[in-house]
């Protein structure tokens, strides 16, 4: 609980911090990495970066936070902190980290807020960091003994078994770990990071979602490759895997982690919905491929809109999934239509009709804008929000209910 003392500060304080908080964070950054480069070789995603999506979501953070002990000072933004675990455990932070973090952090708040970061104001955004931190902490570390692993040592060599190009910009990789032991302990809907050696020498990684049932002793990555944009470059990860690694290749992946996954054992007949678009089909495709290994009979439905057919990727997969199981439908929707799918609609996505299973659990995962907009859509369907499940690939730069 934040000290009713602190929590006044802070109350009076938000607003200015808020606003200040892109500038904050820009010069945090800098002075850490100019500082600390060793954190960019293997830490820190260049790419997310160079395009502001890190920056901008540590700040979300922040504010959410402070948010959530003013508005409910009796309980944790628990949904926040666990999705922020999970994210840095895949990474390999440890506790001392926080420490450099508070340093840069607090340094850049006093260049920026200057003379309005008295001592009273100081102690109180302290508090604020450190309840935070001894949060994330204490996940982090019973993430790291839930994984079998020692605080950061995450990281293991995996061999490529199979290559399988999936759509012209989409490919699979089959992989089994290297070592010869047995794959660890995962769950249908989480990811792994993925590390690579850049040419530059500097170690870079991304997170990719496990695209098949993660129950044997093989897992599957599925990666798009990520075309550049204005301002951005093309993704360094993703275009060196698709260009460089095939079968027989080896490739460092971290322990699996990830918040939004199916809950086990399959002992109760709760509905499932299943709701994706784009890439973000690949982690429904481990839950779906995880219900038919464990022979659901559970209420399933598959929701997905994608630009066509022939750039849906693990379409036909999906489909034959979705026969395998008894109680089972989907749903496409493609904006280009095309004869691989004579029954699906066009356009984006549109709820409106569909016939909702009462009482579901729905896992959400696509582009931003997406995922706003088919989270209304299911909340006018009467999903409740609390039955909502939502994966962000990459800074989450979406933090809904944090409190709920």
């Amino acid at each position: 609980m934040l000290s009713a003392e602190s929590a006044a500060v802070i109350r009076a304080t938000l607003p200015a911090v808020a606003g200040a908080l892109d500038e904050i964070t820009t010069r945090f950054y800098g002075a850490m990495f100019r500082d600390r480069p060793e954190l960019l070789d293997g830490m820190f995603n260049r790419g997310n970066q160079a395009s502001g999506a890190q920056r901008r979501a540590l700040a979300g953070s922040i504010a959410g936070f402070a948010t959530a002990l003013l508005d409910e000072p009796d309980t944790r933004p628990d949904t926040l902190l666990d999705r922020i675990a999970h994210k840095h455990a895949s990474v390999g932070v440890t506790d001392d980290q926080y420490t450099i973090v508070h340093k840069y952090l607090f340094g850049a708040i006093a260049e920026v807020l200057g003379d309005a970061v008295t001592p009273e104001v100081a102690a109180a955004w302290d508090e604020v960091y450190w309840l935070m931190a001894g949060a994330l902490i204490g996940r982090e570390a019973r993430l790291y003994q839930d994984a079998g692993v020692e605080p950061g040592q995450i990281w293991r060599r995996w061999r490529v078994v199979e290559r399988r190009s999936e759509t012209p910009d989409v490919v699979s990789f089959v992989l089994r770990p290297a070592d010869g032991e047995p794959a660890p302990r995962a769950r249908a809907g989480q990811y792994v990071s993925v590390r690579l050696l850049m040419a530059d020498g500097v170690h870079q990684l991304r997170q990719y979602s496990l695209s098949s049932d993660p129950g044997g002793e093989l897992r599957r990555i599925t990666v798009k490759r990520v075309a550049g944009t204005v301002g951005a470059p093309d993704g360094e990860v993703s275009t060196l895997l698709h260009d460089q690694i095939h079968e027989g290749d080896e490739l460092t992946l971290s322990a699996p982690f990830g918040d939004v996954f199916l809950d086990d054992p399959d002992d109760d007949a709760t509905p499932v919905v299943l709701v994706s678009a784009g890439i973000g089909g690949t982690p429904m495709t481990s839950i779906l491929a995880h219900l038919s290994a464990l022979g659901t009979t559970r209420p399933v439905l598959v929701l997905h809109a994608d630009r066509s057919p022939a750039e849906h990727a693990l379409r036909t997969e999906t489909s034959e999934l979705v026969r395998q199981l008894p109680n089972a439908r989907a749903i496409f929707w493609y904006e280009h239509p095309g004869p691989q799918e004579p029954r699906a609609h066009e356009g984006l996505m549109d709820l409106h009709g569909v016939d909702m299973p009462e009482n579901a659990t729905v896992f959400l995962c696509g582009p931003l804008p997406f995922m706003r907009d088919a989270r209304a859509q299911l909340l006018r369907a009467g999903i409740p929000a609390q039955h909502i499940r939502y994966e962000v690939f990459g800074p989450d730069l979406w933090l809904p209910d944090t409190t709920a």
